[in-house]
């Protein structure tokens, strides 16, 4: 319990966010979060910024990594922390959400407990503590350097150079989607990213929703799953937005907004800018049964950012959802800017992710 009110108390600090640079709190944080570390616990948080290690991530339990992949989830769990340093670490992850994504975070790490006791776990598999926190370089104004945030359903990357931040890819999860029973009944930490779809998908004529739908059974995951660079084959699927009426256009506006406003200020700003820059070239696509309580998928795609969300797995009550860059996933085009511009002598380019 005390480890949430300390993450309460940070949650309450969030909504100060007025300042719409995110960058010095970010810096302000990281450095007081590594100067709370013990030597030993910083060799474990603390990978050089060109380390592959910065383009692992998944959003499956930390003690199924192992398992499927022959290594562990690197970096320092909660667990593994004072409580002053807890809080330090909890400020960290308040500094890249907003106050609403702060509050989506911490809540859906707080599920934990929740499957534990659904599932009978007594070897610790579900852990609202067991989340890892890692950096990559040393944080600067100029950069290049990086942090990662990650357990079960939450994965947030954040990536600094030349003196600018990036938030791709941003995974939030829910199991379960809707608390069914107990003292949390009700709860439901994403209803709004299903709630929002629906009222635009509600919206929509028969011809329009006929092309919406792309797939009368919903995909198992999301499509883009833990890829490195994020890519969808064949051209983009579904209504475009150039077929809707003004009213249909800010229900997906609307939708979008849910996936922008969980990133502060000038984070959010850029997914904004996104926006924008795409007009009326985005599609959204739809998969699976319409009725609500079914399993169902539905996708908002661009030539630039994409947006996943699906709802199968558990009897359709387990959701997963991101928000990916195309080209900016890890930062990689912020850093190729940095890296053009940069100085001779400054530095080598960091190694490129592989294809996967």
């Amino acid at each position: 319990m005390r480890i949430w009110a300390l993450f309460c108390l940070c949650a309450l600090g969030a909504a100060a966010h007025d300042s719409p640079r995110a960058l010095p709190r970010m810096i302000f944080t990281a450095r007081n979060f590594l100067a709370s570390l013990t030597p030993e616990q910083r060799d474990r948080v603390v990978f050089r910024f060109e380390d592959e290690e910065r383009f692992f991530w998944h959003y499956i339990p930390s003690a199924d990594i192992p398992g499927r992949y022959g290594r562990p989830r690197n970096g320092l769990t909660l667990k593994e922390m004072s409580p002053h340093q807890r809080a330090l670490a909890a400020a960290l992850l308040s500094a890249g959400l907003s106050q609403q994504g702060y509050i989506k975070a911490t809540t859906i790490m707080s599920l934990e407990d929740i499957l534990r006791i659904m599932e009978n776990d007594t070897k610790s598999r579900r852990d609202p503590e067991r989340y890892h926190f890692s950096l990559f370089g040393e944080p600067t104004e100029a950069g290049p350097w990086a942090y990662r945030i990650e357990g079960h359903h939450v994965s947030l990357h954040f990536t600094v150079a030349h003196g600018r931040v990036v938030g791709n890819p941003t995974f939030f999860g829910s199991n379960p989607a809707e608390v069914r029973e107990g003292p949390r009944k009700g709860l439901r930490v994403l209803g709004a990213e299903e709630d929002k779809a629906r009222a635009l998908l509600e919206a929509l004529t028969p011809a329009q929703l006929k092309a919406c739908i792309v797939a009368a059974e919903a995909y198992p995951d999301i499509l883009t799953e833990r890829t490195r660079k994020a890519a969808l084959e064949g051209q983009p699927s579904g209504l475009s937005a150039s077929k809707l009426t003004p009213a249909q256009r800010k229900l997906l506006d609307v939708l979008l907004d849910e996936y922008v406003d969980n990133l502060p200020g000038e984070l959010a700003a850029q997914r904004q800018a996104r926006i924008r820059e795409a007009g009326d070239r985005l599609w959204f696509a739809w998969a699976g049964v319409v009725e609500r309580g079914g399993p169902h998928y539905y996708r908002i795609q661009s030539p630039t950012f994409l947006v996943e969300y699906d709802n199968t797995q558990n009897g359709a009550n387990h959701i997963h959802s991101v928000w990916r860059d195309f080209e900016d996933d890890f930062g990689v085009d912020l850093l190729a800017e940095h890296y053009r511009t940069a100085p001779p002598g400054h530095g080598h380019e960091p190694a490129k992710p592989p294809a996967q």
